[in-house]
């Protein structure tokens, strides 16, 4: 907890007063003097915003059992939340979006990522299939990113910032293989003041620019569901959107169901509280 606290930047009587408790008694906690019920040991995390994996090892460290499920997104349990992420892909075509999660790895895509996938190296695609790899990697996208100094540059933002929330060593030893900057690799100017930073892709002969856009669930229970985000990209200008409009129905969504990664690509064990 103290850890948490810490990281956050909050002093004991910042943490009393968010929860409503004493200083006191935050401290008697962190020093472990006093033990907290597990309603403390959330209320306390709810305040400092640690992650629902997180909230689990601290009611742990408290002696209790873990309060917080982890099941895989074709749970049944999960059915509700997945059929709505489905309908959220399916709605957005005929433009791309995907679902990662906490560790980059893509989940599940729409039938709109599949054009973009044909050219990656058929390695890249075996589960798991991690978005920063697939982004970076001469065999993924890289060669198709025309401003990949700045797709690069947007990654590194986002996962800093991820990594400041929230330390995770996984998502660390991912940053320090891909996103170490690189000798001679300079943002654009737009890179470094734009609120959106267009992702340029050459297909076909053709440059398509496009941003995307972040969905999270808002108050998840479930980790699997905590951990997730749906990205949905979106034509930056008229042109790209002439292309989604030109190879659209007809020509990229021939069939039913969702596309190449279109169902959870790995199943993890199911962690339920004892």
């Amino acid at each position: 907890m103290r850890q948490w606290r810490q990281h956050r930047g909050l002093s004991q009587l910042d943490l009393a007063i968010a929860a409503d408790v004493s200083a006191r008694h935050v401290s008697l906690v962190e020093t472990g003097k006093s033990r907290p019920s597990a309603d403390m040991v959330v209320r306390l995390a709810d305040q400092l915003h640690v992650p629902l994996r997180d909230r689990n090892r601290l009611l742990l460290a408290a002696g209790f059992a873990p309060r917080y499920t982890e099941r895989p997104l074709d749970d049944v349990a999960l059915s509700a939340a997945s059929d709505a992420i489905r309908r959220v892909l399916r709605a957005h075509e005929p433009y791309p979006a995907l679902v990662f999660d906490r560790g980059w790895n893509i989940v599940m895509t729409n039938r709109a990522v599949a054009p973009f996938l044909a050219q990656v190296a058929p390695d890249l695609l075996r589960p798991p299939v991690n978005l920063v790899r697939l982004g970076l990697d001469p065999r993924g996208f890289a060669s198709m990113v025309v401003n990949l100094a700045d797709v690069r540059a947007a990654f590194r933002t986002r996962i800093s910032r991820q990594l400041a929330a929230a330390p995770d060593p996984a998502l660390t030893a991912l940053y320090e293989e891909l996103l170490a900057p690189e000798l001679g690799e300079t943002p654009s100017q737009q890179a470094e003041f734009d609120a959106v930073i267009p992702m340029i892709i050459r297909i076909g002969g053709r440059e398509l620019r496009l941003f995307s856009t972040i969905t999270t669930f808002g108050t998840p229970t479930d980790i699997t569901l905590d951990e997730i985000a749906i990205e949905s990209y979106y034509p930056a200008d008229d042109e790209c959107a002439a292309y989604f409009a030109e190879f659209g129905t007809a020509e990229l969504f021939s069939g039913d169901g969702m596309g190449m990664l279109g169902r959870p690509l790995e199943r993890r064990e199911s962690h339920a509280p004892s």
